[in-house]
Parts: C-alpha cells; structure tokens; sequence
C-alpha cells in the first residue's frame, strides 16, 4: 500500500517515522490467531473492543515486540532497548516526560486506517495520583508487586485487524534517515507476511480449570480488618470529610497456565468496550474493563461516567423489568449524578469554556453477565495542551476513587494495605498524533511469579454495611476467577 515515492515524499517534509503497510489476505485468521503468530512474547500487546456489550469493534490492534520500553517509578525514568537497560535519569515531571516522549517523533497520518497505528501502549498505575497531588506521598503503602509507576512500549510495528472488512493491514514505522530504509521495511513486511501464512497459531486444547486454584486465594485484608476499613471511611464520611470512599482488596491464587489464556476466557465470558492482553515481561495484564477513563480525539475530550448495576435477566422481560429497577432506583441515580458532576468538573479543567457538555445520560449499555447506567461528557481541548494534561485533570476515576476525589485518595491510602499498582489505573495508548484511549483497569488481572491478582472495591457510602461490602468485593474478585475457570472448561 505504501509506495516508495509516497515514501520519499514523507521524508521529504521531514518525518522521522514513515509508516509502510501491506494489506494482507487474512480470511482464516482471528485478531487472537494473528498475536499468537506474530507477536506471542515480551512487550507486546493485543486490544480489542465489543460495543454496547454486543457486537466487536472495528479494529483489533497487535502490537509486535516493542524495541524500546519506558518504566516510571517514582521520578525515575529506566529506557530499556531490547530488553537492556540503557538510560536511567530523574525526571520532574513523570506526566509532561510522557508528552515529551510521544512528541520525539514526526509521523505522517494514514487515511483509511485508525486513528492509532503507533506511538506508546501500557499503563499508567493508580499510584500516579502522587504525581498529581505531591501531598499523597505522605501515607505511601507497601509495595506488593513492583510493577512501575507508568509503563510505556513504543510500538512502531503493529497488524491492525479491520473486523468490518475483514482485512489485516501490517504496519511497519521506518527511520528515512537510515540506509535503504523502504527496502528493509518492505523486507520486514514479506517476514510477518511469511510469517502469517506458515506459522502455527500455537493453541493449546485447553486452559485447565484447575489452573485457577479458588481454595487457595489469598486477601491482602483479614474479614476483620475490612470491615473496620469500611467502618473507619464511614466516620470520615459522617464527620463530612467526603460523600464516597471507594476501597478495595487485592486477592490472589496460585495460577500455573499460559497468560494470553486468560485473555481467551476473559474475551468469551466477558467481553467489553476495553479488552486488553499485554505481555511486558515478568508481568502481564489482562483485562475487559467496561468503563473509559478519558479518550481525546480530533481535540475531543470525552469521559463515559459508569454507576449503577443490575445482573441481566433470564428473559427478555426479566431484562426490562430490572433495567426500569435500576433507572428508578434513587441510591443509584444519586450515585451516578454525582460521578456525571465529577467528570464536568474534570473535564473543565482542559476544555474550552462553554463546551463541556453532557450528551448521552442515563442510557443504559447490556453486557454478558450485567447492564450499568452510563452517561457522556464531552469537551474541546484548551489550546496548547495534550493528553498529559487531560489525564492530570481526570486521573483516577471517581468510580475508583471517590469524592471529593483528593481526600478520598487520602482516605485510600491510609486504609488499604498495600500499593493499588496497575488496578484503578489506566490501560491503553497514546498515538503519535496526541489522540489518547484509556481504560479503567478494573476487571483485570495481573499476572507474575506463579500467581494471578485481582483487584476489586466498593463505594462507600455514610449507610453502607460494613459486612455486605466485604461481601461485594469478594465476589466481584472471584467471579473473574470463576469466570475464567468456567471459560476454561468449554475452550
């Protein structure tokens, strides 16, 4: 698709990065089949998207091992390239860096592809907040996984999988300043190629149920000390310090299994607006998380508010029934006015005066197992900013954190046990052209060293009952193992 003239007219008007692409037959292939050809290992990535809970998005991306990865912890910034360590360095501002690093390249835009082909994929870990509100570093929490701060992989070479047309388009970003470098890209393009064709898909009959050992999970809480937690948030909220505190419990099982298969049971049990595989190593996240931290897109910010559940009924009629309970229920739609009200205020923070708006309210969106409310705010980016500042504004979300958000982070971080790490952070991407998606990392799982951790929390609110909040996170964490061990048995 890319020839070499329309190749060195880009590097004639200065880009340092040219994406060559190759359309390539795939009829028989899925976005799953294509990572586990051409991209099952380290630093590498696959994104998918069911919308509305019922039908796939239109593009899959599969990042292919990335060269070059960035790790945050703390101000300190280590650049690894192929899988060494070659720079460390403090940096002031972990945010602004992010933006500086996005920027290192010109790329010029693909039409009739997505919006993202390329730029930094991975996450963005809950404990950020620090570098939004430096006074959280006070109460710093135990860190249990060592996952960094923020995790970014360049992505330069990427199959983007268009599930409307069925077409699977490889995208490889060339440096023009090197020697013969169409004809090396194009080299590169006839081995993934090859590759596509040739190479087994390498499934295994199955991911074992017992895989998943639910007898043996562990809690960083005790029941005990839970319930406490909740009943020390509900003082705070009753002396007037916050309206919602949102705490949660990490819990954990010894996992011996293949990563990318929970991501196959996590995609047929549950699938999502975000779903999400990324291998970096030591460590891979898996995800399908319903809910959108901040998109920015054409200078579009938008953030999809999310409170309010109910299960799907057995029936058609059942469903109806329980969708006209939730839209009535005040406790719920309290809940949600006040998380639509959260994202105005964050929104406003970056948009132009007078262009926030909320469009979609109240609508609700049906997926596998639930249906939630969910609501829309919209603004149009301020000039001069980027995403660093959209995700300063609205990181974390109110429906992970609280409200008023910082000193319901303050209350967090006094009350739980341990680091958050990756959960209630943002998972996605951030385009060479400064259009960001990110998720909420809930519904996720982080896997390393022989075990699987879920994370999972509750809002509390002045009349929540201490043991029924316990209740809910246990079983919000156990039904992603149990959906994943049941997934298990029908692969």
């Amino acid at each position: 698709m890319t020839s070499q003239e329309e190749f060195q007219l880009s590097a004639a008007e200065g880009h340092t990065r040219i994406p060559v692409v190759r359309e390539v037959l795939s009829d028989l292939d899925t976005p799953l089949s294509v990572y586990l050809k051409l991209a099952d290992g380290p630093h590498t990535y696959l994104f998918e998207s069911v919308e509305g809970g019922e039908r796939f998005g239109r593009y899959s991306i599969i990042g292919l091992p990335a060269t070059r990865v960035f790790a945050f912890r703390g101000h300190t910034l280590t650049v690894s390239e192929h899988g060494e360590v070659v720079e460390t360095r403090e940096v002031a501002d972990p945010f602004a860096e992010v933006e500086r690093l996005r920027a290192e390249h010109s790329v010029p835009r693909l039409p009739g592809l997505p919006g993202f082909t390329g730029g930094l994929v991975g996450w963005f870990g809950f404990e950020c907040i620090e570098y939004i509100e430096p006074r959280l570093r006070a109460n710093a929490r135990p860190d249990e996984l060592g996952t960094p701060d923020i995790l970014l992989m360049l992505s330069e070479e990427v199959a983007v999988f268009d599930n409307l047309k069925g077409r699977l388009y490889l995208v490889v970003h060339a440096d023009p300043r090197g020697p013969q470098a169409w004809a090396r890209a194009n080299r590169r393009l006839d081995a993934l190629a090859h590759r596509l064709r040739h190479g087994g898909a390498g499934y295994p009959e199955t991911l074992r149920p017992e895989a998943l050992d639910e007898a043996h999970f562990e809690s960083g809480f005790t029941r005990e000390g839970f319930v406490a937690a909740v009943a020390r948030a509900k003082d705070y909220i009753a002396a007037g310090d916050a309206f919602q505190v949102v705490l949660s419990q990490r819990l954990s099982v010894p996992f011996n299994a293949r990563p990318v298969d929970v991501y196959r049971a996590l995609r047929a049990m549950n699938p999502s607006p975000y779903m999400y595989f990324l291998d970096v190593g030591r460590t891979q996240v898996v995800g399908s998380s319903p809910e959108i931290l901040v998109r920015l897109q054409d200078g579009t910010v938008t953030v999809r508010p999310i409170a309010g559940t109910r299960p799907r009924g057995a029936t058609p009629e059942e469903d109806q029934a329980l969708e006209a309970e939730l839209l009535a229920d005040p406790k719920e739609r309290a809940e949600h006015l006040m998380l639509i009200d959260l994202g105005r205020n964050d929104v406003g923070h970056v948009s132009e005066p007078g262009s926030v708006e909320l469009g979609e309210r109240f609508v609700i969106e049906r997926y596998s197992h639930v249906m939630h409310i969910v609501s829309e705010v919209t603004g149009r980016l301020k000039s001069g900013l980027s995403y660093a500042d959209v995700l300063r504004a609205t990181f974390p979300a109110g429906t992970v954190s609280g409200a008023p958000k910082v000193r319901a982070l303050e209350i967090i971080r006094e009350l739980e046990p341990v680091k958050r790490n990756v959960y209630a952070g943002a998972i996605g991407y951030i385009g060479w052209h400064g259009d960001a998606d990110t998720a909420i990392a809930i519904r996720t799982a982080v896997i390393q060293g022989g075990r699987l951790y879920v994370q999972a929390g509750a809002g509390i609110v002045f009349d929540s009952d201490p043991e029924k909040e316990w209740d809910e996170t246990m079983n919000k964490g156990r039904a992603l193992f149990r959906a994943v061990a049941e997934a298990a048995r029908g692969l």
